[in-house]
């Protein structure tokens, strides 16, 4: 094997640069993803799901829309099958993940919530030892193992030691949202559809399946800072955030840009921490467990792709 410093001069200078702009790309990504809970837990607070849900479908499809407008990149010519294919991992990825997660966040504590749904780097570390045959599989085995029993402790020890302090749609909600989560994050690097191509006829049947879903209910609309913490959710942690972590991927794969996208959990649980959520000492060591369990899966596999 040959380690990433034998290579040709250009090939290090390219990987090397492509390498850094994944990194920027995966920590805006992170940046915002962070911010997530805490603005959705405050509009949640207030306005139903469906609501929520159509107003960060629309900021995200107008982010996306944008992008492509600004976009100077002619249309590539695409077999229908694979169109379909694209669509489909966008409707998962993006519809599945986000309404899925909103579900959950509305049925559980959100702190709870929050951590479930980002063990989606641990079904992706499942999916790695299953198809890729990594270098060390029994590590990402039990890191990937230790991970869930973490989740188990946030569940059972998440509220006075009981198990399922929320709705128990709630917890499968959760889980739901990161094996959207993770499937996208598997199969997004393998397209050749462009992010902007892919994202913005997903965001748009989030935008039509919301507004139904929200007229339906027949309540007040949101207004001012609520309307536009709703908007932000859409143009933020969805719109921007899946567009760069898009791209971070397509540049870098899953390997070092993981490591990054995997303090996502620690930064927004310490800021739901700071708002007021709280977990006991159980529930704080399953956290720390299903962080640490990401950040091993994400340093094994970064070093796994430093070696060709």
């Amino acid at each position: 094997m040959v380690q990433h410093r034998d290579r040709a001069p250009g090939r290090l200078f390219r990987h090397g640069s492509s390498s850094i702009s994944a990194l920027v790309f995966a920590a805006g990504a992170v940046a915002l993803w962070s911010t997530n809970a805490l603005v959705g837990k405050s509009l949640l607070a207030t306005h139903p799901v469906s609501q929520v849900q159509f107003l960060q479908f629309a900021g995200a499809a107008l982010v996306f829309a944008l992008i492509r407008f600004m976009s100077r990149e002619a249309a590539p010519s695409v077999a229908p099958r694979a169109a379909v294919a694209a669509l489909a991992v966008g409707i998962i990825g993006l519809v599945g993940t986000m309404v899925l997660q909103y579900i959950a966040f509305a049925s559980m504590p959100v702190i709870e919530a929050n951590l479930v749904a980002y063990t989606w780097p641990l079904m992706v570390a499942a999916a790695v030892i299953a198809f890729d045959n990594p270098r060390r599989p029994a590590l990402l085995g039990l890191a990937a193992v230790l991970g869930f029993v973490g989740v188990a402790l946030v569940i059972s020890g998440g509220r006075e030691n009981n198990w399922f302090q929320g709705d128990l749609v709630g917890y499968f909600a959760a889980f739901g949202s990161a094996l959207c989560m993770a499937f996208y994050s598997v199969m997004v690097g393998r397209l050749a559809t462009s992010p902007d191509r892919l994202l913005l006829p997903s965001s748009l049947v989030g935008v039509a399946l919301a507004l139904l879903w929200s007229a339906g209910e027949g309540v007040a609309w949101p207004a001012g800072m609520d309307l536009a913490l709703g908007l932000y959710l859409g143009a933020g942690p969805m719109g921007l955030g899946y567009y760069f972590w898009s791209r971070a991927l397509k540049l870098e794969g899953s390997g070092k840009v993981a490591v990054v996208a995997y303090l996502t959990p620690i930064a927004s649980t310490l800021l739901l921490t700071l708002s007021g959520e709280q977990l006991t000492t159980t529930a704080i060591a399953g956290a720390v467990l299903v962080i640490g369990s990401c950040i091993a899966v994400g340093l094994e596999r970064s070093e796994a792709q430093d070696y060709v």
